[in-house]
C-alpha cells in the first residue's frame, strides 16, 4: 500500500509529508497546543486497482516496480476492463485477458454509473472486439508503432461511440484530453513520494504568499 501523502502550509510555505511532524521543518517552531495555519490535506493518490474499476481504460507502467515512475523513461501498457475487472490487453502474442497484474494503474472510466444499457452489453461488445481477425497475430502482426495496446484500446472506445451514436476521437485528442492530464499528475504525486522518503519533507513557496505579495507590491509602487 502506497503511504498518504498530505500537505500542510506554514511560514507561507507549502510542506509535503507522510505525517504531520511535531515541529515546522522549516522554522522549528513546535505544533504542541498551537493550531496550523491551514488544516492539513490529504493529496489524492492518482493510482487504482485497475481490477476494481469496470469499464475502465487502464495505463500501467510495465516496469515491475514499487515507485513506477510515469515520467517518460519507462515503457506504459494499456488495457480495458470488463464489468468484473477483467483487463483486456493487447500484446504480441494477441489479445490476453488479466486478472491479476494491473493492480496500480491510471484509470478512466467509460462508462457513467446511469448507462445501464452500455453497461449491460459491454462484456459482449468487448469479447466480440478482441475476437476480431485484426487481433489475430497470425493473421495481423503487433507494431510497436501502428498496431499496439494503444490502437486497440483507442478501436475499441471509439466502436463503443459509434454505438452511442458520437463521433471518433483521434489519437491526439483521447492522449490531451484523457491521458496526458493524468499521467502528468501521477509523474508529480511520484515525485512527491521520492522526496519525501529521501528527504522527509517537500517543502516549496506556498502560492497563496505570492499571490498575496502581488497587490502589496503594486501599492507600494503607486505610493512611490
Amino acid at each position: 500500500m502506497d503511504k498518504s501523502v498530505i500537505r500542510f502550509n506554514h511560514c507561507d510555505k507549502d510542506i509535503f509529508c507522510f505525517f504531520v511532524p511535531d515541529q515546522c521543518p522549516e522554522c522549528g517552531v513546535s505544533f504542541s497546543g498551537k493550531r496550523l495555519e491551514e488544516a492539513p490535506v490529504s493529496i489524492p493518490n492518482p493510482f487504482s486497482n485497475g481490477h476494481k474499476v469496470p469499464c475502465a481504460f487502464l495505463v500501467a507502467s510495465t516496469e515491475d516496480n514499487v515507485l513506477r515512475d510515469f515520467d517518460g523513461r519507462s515503457d506504459l501498457h494499456t488495457g480495458i476492463t470488463n464489468t468484473n475487472g477483467i483487463v483486456y490487453n493487447y500484446t504480441k502474442a494477441g489479445v490476453q485477458r488479466e486478472h491479476q497484474g494491473w493492480e496500480r494503474c491510471i484509470c478512466v472510466p467509460l462508462v457513467q454509473p446511469d448507462m445501464f444499457s452500455l453497461m449491460s452489453q459491454w462484456d459482449q461488445y468487448l469479447e466480440k472486439f478482441s475476437s476480431a481477425q485484426m487481433w489475430d497475430p497470425l493473421w495481423q502482426s503487433f507494431n510497436e508503432e501502428t498496431h499496439n495496446c494503444y490502437s486497440y484500446t483507442l478501436t475499441f472506445i471509439n466502436c463503443v461511440l459509434a454505438t452511442q451514436s458520437k463521433r471518433a476521437l483521434s489519437k491526439d485528442e483521447f492522449t490531451q484530453s484523457f491521458v496526458l492530464p493524468r499521467i502528468k499528475r501521477a509523474s508529480k504525486y511520484m515525485m512527491l513520494c521520492r522526496e519525501i522518503s529521501q528527504n522527509h519533507f517537500y517543502i516549496v513557496d506556498s502560492p497563496r504568499r505570492n499571490s498575496q505579495e502581488s497587490p502589496s507590491e503594486d501599492e507600494d509602487s503607486k505610493s512611490n
